[in-house]
């Protein structure tokens, strides 16, 4: 390709609404352009790039026993109202009419089509196991898209679903999933690494996601450098010890504490309390029902958690009406001791189990109690691991301390196990005679989300570093003499023909500019390699190597291909 051929409208400066690296970075190379608030145009290089990262995955995921196929995206709302999913997913559906005013669901991902796919179309043990992937356009109607390609409205992802007779061979297709995204990503170039996951409103039982470390990413991970342990911070756990045993001690006592409204406040003179011995009473609305929750003052709630461990489709903090409603006071001073209605249940973080001598609100505005047991004193419903992990805790597996980073989220894998197989009614005949549920898993790939990964891991001050697999051009060749009768525009023509020949992804910028602004262009666009060939190197027989992040290298004019496809090799 010429670059007169195409349209590459590079930018000195990125616009004032792009906040990352990468985001930038995009717009300046001219890779994609903004339609709206969420949704993008790809350009020429951007889409060649992109399909670049599709070519990679849909090799590894033919290479994994996957069966390409590809589903509508508009679906029918009655699927995911069998699944359960019409309500819980209800904030990301877009939904639109037909003339006959029926309504329809822009596909934000395809388990139901799927299931419902196979509840048609397999019957029998001897048609599994099967695994099924497309690569597709998605829809999510997200209130804040930023970032670009990370959050928009509109992206592609590669999503494939796994059918197996029973949960052994769904861990089997679990990992050979796991493997292939291991490949797919080490091939993109990215360093990306698996930590534990929530499974969140996709359901299953065990999930992974694939991060790339980055300071920008929308995630953090909790990780252990000595023993490998690595999670999302939404599923993460730590070995930190519970609350410090002390005496039961003497009754329950209520004091004043006039204008004492948070942890921090009651710590200090005259009360003297510190965190450590608070119970924090947290009202939350989960599922339209009132739940109280306690956690201990120097921890912090984990609503990802919460709704995991109580099965919550949506949780959200009560409003201070709510509260006085519930428990007779504000937040502030808020406690689970005395008049909890019945129908309230009680959900405390396993830290605080035989916890004595805590102080807590009394629900009664202005006072709170101390010597509180809170197996003594307080009725739990349930203990689960309800705080957030924070670095320097001891790892759980090895009791070195844990880390926190920011990542990126470009790959998550499901077990889902019967979830969606027995809502959809997707089950095959046994050898036995009966008739058994399918054990499903999924996995998703940002596809759009990856190639910016990519650019966010891989740039500098002057713009992109291109991994040689996903680059729009491997090479770009720079002649400093664009006329037709020159030498450089000559032997640009003739590289070129030689390259291509050789299988090589070749642009020829011949655009008449100055050689500065033909540099500073092929360095923000970030391909690999660049031959420059100016009539003062020619005359002495040689041409100007240069990779993206190396030096300059002078070779001879007829070593000049070969040099390339060493390169190009390593």
């Amino acid at each position: 390709m010429k670059w007169t051929q195409t349209l590459i409208p590079t930018l000195r400066e990125a616009p004032s609404d792009a906040e990352i690296v990468s985001h930038k970075l995009l717009l300046r190379a001219g890779l994609i352009r903004k339609l709206a608030g969420g949704v993008y145009t790809f350009l020429p290089l951007g889409l060649r790039a992109l399909r670049k990262v599709e070519q990679i995955i849909r090799e590894e995921m033919d290479r994994a026993g996957a069966n390409e196929v590809l589903m509508p995206a508009l679906q029918p709302p009655e699927i995911w109202e069998a699944s359960g999913r019409a309500e819980t997913a209800s904030n990301v559906l877009f939904k639109v009419k037909d003339s006959s005013g029926r309504q329809w669901f822009l596909s934000p991902t395809a388990e139901e089509v799927i299931t419902t796919l196979a509840a048609n179309e397999i019957n029998s043990y001897r048609q599994l196991p099967k695994n099924f992937y497309q690569i597709s356009l998605k829809f999510r109607d997200e209130i804040r898209p930023r970032f670009g390609l990370m959050r928009a409205k509109e992206f592609i992802m590669k999503d494939a679903y796994s059918f197996d007779t029973t949960d052994e061979g769904a861990m089997a297709a679990y990992k050979k999933m796991y493997d292939a995204y291991t490949r797919i990503f080490a091939r993109c170039g990215l360093k990306a690494f698996p930590v534990e996951a929530d499974t969140g409103v996709i359901g299953g039982n065990y999930s992974h996601e694939f991060m790339v470390p980055a300071e920008t990413g929308e995630n953090e991970v909790a990780f252990c450098e000595a023993c490998g342990y690595a999670a999302n911070i939404e599923k993460a756990t730590s070995g930190i010890p519970k609350t410090a045993a002390r005496d039961m001690g003497p009754a329950i006592e209520k004091f004043a504490t006039p204008g004492v409204v948070t942890i921090e406040a009651l710590s200090k003179d005259p009360y003297k309390v510190p965190a450590n011995r608070q119970i924090k009473t947290l009202v939350y609305v989960a599922d339209s029902k009132i739940i109280l929750i306690l956690i201990r003052g120097d921890d912090q709630l984990n609503e990802t958690k919460l709704m995991a461990r109580t099965g919550a489709v949506a949780v959200r903090p009560a409003t201070p009406e709510e509260c006085v409603a519930t428990l007779g006071a504000r937040p502030g001073s808020l406690g689970a001791v005395v008049n909890v209605p019945a129908s309230v249940s009680v959900f405390a973080d396993g830290r605080l189990q035989g916890a004595n001598d805590m102080t807590t609100g009394a629900n009664e505005d202005g006072f709170h109690m101390k010597n509180v047991s809170i197996e003594r004193d307080i009725k739990v419903t349930a203990w689960f691991d309800l705080r957030t992990v924070s670095a320097g805790e001891p790892c759980a597996k090895c009791a070195k301390p844990l880390k926190i980073r920011r990542a990126i989220e470009v790959g998550h894998v499901f077990k889902l196990g019967t979830k969606y197989s027995e809502k959809l009614n997707a089950t095959f005949l046994d050898m036995d005679g009966s008739r058994k549920p399918s054990v499903m898993g999924c996995y998703g790939i940002g596809v759009t989300r990856t190639l910016q990964a990519v650019i966010e891991q891989g740039n500098d001050k002057d713009g992109i570093i291109w991994p040689l697999s996903v680059a729009p051009y491997q090479v770009c060749i720079t002649p400093l003499a664009v006329a037709p009768d020159s030498q450089a525009m000559q032997m640009a023509e003739k590289f070129y023909a030689e390259l291509t020949a050789r299988g090589v992804d070749v642009i020829l910028d011949d655009r008449d500019e100055r050689p500065g602004v033909k540099f500073k262009d092929s360095e923000l666009v970030g391909f690999p390699i660049r031959i420059a060939l100016g009539e003062k190197s020619l005359l002495n027989g040689e041409v100007e190597i240069k990779p993206r992040t190396g030096a300059v290298q002078f070779v001879k004019i007829e070593e000049a291909v070969d040099s390339v496809l060493k390169l190009i090799c390593v």
